[in-house]
């Protein structure tokens, strides 16, 4: 199971409320609720090996250099003082990240992140490498791209909490959009995602893209029909399509997620108990998370 983990605390941070606080009045309820939901998923999934995926970069220059809108909303405002790239995350949860981290640490979840790559490209690489199922638990539809009936590679998408989860497979997103986990990069890029900056082929929708891809296969042969006239394109989408060539040429590296990270070593199997318990005893007892890590503890030692 790997945990698109910036992804579960953001929902946390929202689901929780903030009245959740440690004894000297600092907000925990995204550590709070990332811990729940942790215990909820090896509860009702009882995987083998546990990876929290961590987003070292979550703007990776290299992704930035190819299309410079990518993420460039998030980015901060530039501050008198001079240029920030920070994102623009709220003030009270900035502050729990790092608790999450010692949290983790003394429990012994591994947390792998690599620099300079999201934690989409810690999955896409751990996805890869596996020999056995796997189980992406991420809010995120990117990771769509990954899904792979053969090697049993599914996304568990939070619909409510991590409770009620929607089970994507290839079945699921031919149903939806009309590709399977290989085709959703060329979808997503024609398409584009203004969440993440990417401004796809105007006038290219998601329906639209659908179709083409069916029509001619994926991104490459759409691309040998605007430079075929007996193709049937409409002269508005083979116009605009030729426009976007540039976009279109450099949009797959930014969105396909990386599978050739070069990764720490880490033992990814799930603790039975902590890695560090007088850590961890500190940390709930400082940060009024007893009740959590406890629940948590119950889980992981059945």
């Amino acid at each position: 199971m790997l945990l698109d983990t910036a992804s579960l605390y953001f929902r946390a941070y929202f689901g929780v409320p903030d009245s959740v606080r440690a004894p000297d009045g600092t907000p925990v309820n995204a550590v709070r609720g990332l811990l729940d939901f942790i215990g909820r998923l090896v509860h009702d999934h009882r995987p083998d090996e546990l990876v929290a995926c961590w987003d070292n970069d979550w703007r990776p220059q290299w992704r930035v250099d190819l299309i410079p809108t990518y993420k460039a909303h998030r980015v901060a405002e530039e501050t008198p003082a001079g240029e920030t790239d920070e994102e623009e995350i709220p003030d009270t949860l900035s502050p729990q990240v790092p608790i999450i981290e010692d949290v983790l640490g003394a429990l012994g979840i591994a947390r792998v992140g690599v620099t300079p790559y999201e934690a989409d490209d810690i999955i896409g690489t751990l996805t890869a490498r596996a020999k056995g199922p796997v189980d992406i638990v991420t809010g995120d539809r990117d990771l769509y791209q990954l899904v792979d009936d053969a090697r049993q590679v599914r996304v568990l998408y939070p619909l409510k909490g991590v409770g009620t989860l929607q089970l994507t497979d290839e079945a699921w997103l031919r149903e939806k959009y009309g590709v399977d986990g290989a085709g959703y990069v060329d979808l997503a890029l024609l398409r584009g995602d203004p969440s993440d900056g990417l401004p796809g082929v105007p006038g290219i929708g998601e329906k639209t893209a659908a179709k083409l891809l069916d029509a001619y296969g994926d991104l490459d042969g759409i691309m040998a029909a605007v430079d075929d006239p007996k193709a049937k394109l409409t002269p508005s989408q083979r116009k605009r399509l030729d426009e976007s060539r540039a976009y279109v040429a450099v949009a797959p590296k930014v969105v396909r997620v990386a599978g050739d990270v070069p990764l720490p070593d880490f033992d990814p199997a799930l603790p039975r108990e902590p890695r560090d318990p007088a850590a961890l005893e500190a940390l709930a007892e400082q940060w009024g998370l007893s009740g959590a890590i406890q629940r948590l503890l119950t889980v992981l030692q059945r």
